[in-house]
Parts: structure tokens; sequence; C-alpha cells
């Protein structure tokens, strides 16, 4: 239903070279640790354009982590699907920024903190790749099912990161990506973006008013979810992406209202039905005005005006000709009153709605191998604590030397200024 989504920035990350000055200079491990920084960087480059296909996208990233496997997961001979840690996990420091914390990046000795902060970017590439495919003046069929696809599994990043983050040994920061709360935020998102696909395309094959107004529901409830996962941080820094979150969780209320009043109808229930229609109206008109407070609000993300959208002014055309018929009828047909308490909309999707695409850690690279791993011999430089660093390379001022990174140079991601010319109004249905 809306070709619009709100997108914060990649993470920027220092480059990594994978040294390690106890392991063999020669052979298998010397090449393990030249590959992993080329695939590292080929997977850094790839997803800084959000218009790749998805296919490039995975074999660079199965490829970067299958070699990161064997500094995470030790391969020294034991049990298939041993989760034992690998003797290297502590022995590379690894720099990321966060979405909301600016360009000053946090550091940690842990190769699992890699893996999940690389994954966060994955999971931000899908959903940059949905916004450019819905970017297009009129998507096919085909690219409506890969905005959808993306979303989901943007979802499913997001819902392996949530599960593997307590492997950290130094807990995520408040505020961090990694933060539980930052988390929920884009994984509640990423699925509710999802489903605004599906609606789109029940409306546009004119499934029954009920059930558009339970998915509608739905994911109404999981933008109002994302948003209340921000509350309890900084307002200034999450403020526009807060104010993304309303708008659309009012904007799928209003639509709730606008489709069970239309099932109401439908019952020859007009008093009930005005009464939903004219609290559509006020929810409608609640978004109206998030969408100029989200215009001008501070914040990382994207800048665009909402309300001048076409799913925006074509649901608010919709809500208020149905109120319009509605209440014509009532005058001359069914003369009910109109009730003060709100009906009950208890209203479930039964059909519809989305489940994630399961994101894992691919098998460790076929270089890795128990004698590979064993060539490593690392332990005078790693730490079980995941934090005893090179004390010169941690050191306060070398940190202030070494200052903040630069943001990542990505892609624009245009949007179409053309009216789609569907029944619902969007761009991706």
């Amino acid at each position: 239903m809306a070709h619009w989504f709100h997108r914060n920035p990649l993470k920027a990350t220092a480059v990594q070279n994978f040294d390690f000055k106890s392991a063999s200079q020669t052979g298998t491990p010397q090449k393990i640790c030249l590959e992993a920084r080329q695939a590292r960087m080929d997977l850094l480059n790839a997803i800084s354009d959000p218009g790749r296909d998805i296919l490039s996208i995975e074999s660079n990233q199965e490829k970067y982590f299958g070699l990161l496997h064997g500094f995470i997961i030790s391969l020294d001979g034991g049990e298939s699907g041993s989760t034992d840690s690998s003797k290297m996990r502590h022995g590379i420091r690894f720099r990321w920024t966060h979405t909301l914390k600016g360009q000053t990046p946090q550091e940690q000795y842990d190769c699992v903190f890699e893996l999940l902060n690389m994954a966060f970017n994955i999971g931000l590439w899908y959903t940059k790749h949905a916004s450019k495919c819905a970017g297009k003046d009129d998507p096919s069929m085909e690219e409506a099912k890969e905005i959808h696809s993306s979303l989901k599994k943007a979802t499913g990043v997001f819902m392996y990161i949530k599960a593997q983050v307590t492997r950290l040994l130094q807990p995520a920061e408040d505020g961090s990506d990694l933060d539980s709360r930052v988390l929920e935020a884009y994984l509640n998102q990423s699925q509710a973006e999802a489903q605004e696909v599906t609606i789109a395309r029940a409306i546009e094959l004119k499934h029954s008013p009920n059930l558009v107004a339970g998915l509608c529901s739905e994911t109404s409830k999981m933008f109002k979810l994302a948003e209340e996962n921000l509350k309890s941080l900084e307002p200034k820094e999450v403020g526009k992406w807060q104010k993304y979150l309303a708008l659309k969780s009012d904007f799928y209320r209003s639509a709730t209202f606008s489709y069970f009043g239309e099932h109401l109808l439908a019952q020859d229930k007009c008093g009930e039905a005005i009464r939903c229609l004219r609290e559509s109206v006020k929810y409608f008109e609640q978004a109206g005005s998030l969408c100029k407070e989200y215009s001008t609000a501070k914040g990382p993300g994207t800048t665009a005006r909402p309300e001048t959208q076409l799913f925006f002014r074509k649901i608010g055309q919709v809500v208020k000709s149905t109120l319009q018929k509605c209440e014509r009828e009532n005058g001359f047909i069914y003369h009910q009153k109109v009730p003060e308490a709100i009906p009950d909309i208890d209203v479930k999707a039964s059909y519809g709605l989305v489940t994630a695409d399961e994101f894992k850690l691919p098998s460790p690279n076929p270089l890795w191998t128990p004698d590979s791993y064993k060539c490593f011999n690392v332990a005078a430089n790693v730490s079980s604590s995941g934090t005893k660093p090179e004390p010169a390379k941690n050191s306060e001022a070398a940190k202030k030397a070494e200052g903040d990174l630069p943001p990542v140079k990505e892609e624009s991601i245009p949007s179409s200024q053309k009216d789609p010319t569907n029944r619902s109004g969007c761009t991706i249905s």
C-alpha cells in the first residue's frame, strides 16, 4: 500500500587485515587471512549499492561468512555441528559505527561482534533493495515479489542477530545496533513493511474488506510496536525514525477502521460503519500531522514528504468517500443511530501474515579443515574475555588519533514522482 520507506544509513567499519602475528606466514593460514580480507572488502563494496541483484549479494555474503566461520567456531576435529569458540575468536579488533551513535565507532576483539554487525548491514541492504525496486514508476509483478522477499529476508537477518547477540562477551552498548530495543525496532519495521506489500496486493485483487481490515490492523500493531521499542532511547537520536513508525501505525489504523466500516455497511450496520469511518478520519488526520513533523525532524535516515505520495492521498480519498456514502445511505435507508462507543474491531488476519526467511551462518569455506585450523597458533595473543588488546592500539590516545569513521558512500535510492494508475495507488502491489 505504500511505496515509500524510511531508511537509515549503512554502518561504517574500519579496514580489516586479519593479521595474526603468530600464525603461519605461508600456506593455507596465510591464504585464509588474505581471502577473508578481500571477501570482506568485496561484500562491503557490494552492499553500498541497493541496485545489486540479490544472488550476487548472497554469493559475496556466503564467501565472507564461510571464511569468517573458522575465526568464530572451533574446527579442531571435534563433533560436527560444534559451537565451541574458535581459538582465534578474540584475536582481531573490529570497529563498527551504529545507526543512532554517529560516526564514532565501537570496538571489540570478537569475531562474533564482526559477524553480527556485518549481518546487520546485510539486513539493511535488503531493506534498501526493497526501496530501490519500489521506487520505480511501475514495478512488475516479479519486482513486487522481490520487494516482498527482500523484506522477509531482512526480518530473518534481524531475528538471527537478536538470537545470537547474547554470545557477545561484552554486552551491547545502550543505543547501539545490537541493543535489543534497536534490534526489535528494525525487526518489527521490516516485517510490517513486508505486510504492506501483502495489503496492496489484497486491495488490488479486491479481497473482502474484512480481510484487508485484518491485515491493516496487524500491520499497524507492528509499526506501533517498533515505535515503542525506541521510546526509551535518546529522543534526539530517534526522532525522525520514530515519527515514521508512528505515522505508519496511524495510517494503517485509519485503513483498518475504513475497511472494517465497509464490512459493517455490507452487513447493514450503517450506524456502526459511520462510527468506524469517523474514527478512520481521526487517525488519518493524525498521520497527516506526523508526516509534516517527520519532514522537519532531526536524525539519521530518509528525507521525504510522505503526505505528497499517492498512497497517502489515495487512502484519504477512500476514507472520506466511504464516510460520505455511509452517511448518505443512513439518511435515505437505514436511519440508524450512530453509537458513541467505537465498535469492537475484533479482526485478525487469517491469511497473508508475513513469516521471516531464516538466516544462518553458512558452512565453513573449503580452506578451513582441521589441519589448516591447527596451523594457527595464536594463544599468546588471544584473551578468553575478548577484552585483551595490544596495549598500544587500545590506548585512549591511539583511539583519539584514529578518530571517527567516514560515512559509507551509498548509491542513492530515487523515488518515482509518477502517480501509479492502479487501484491501490501503490507501486508495489
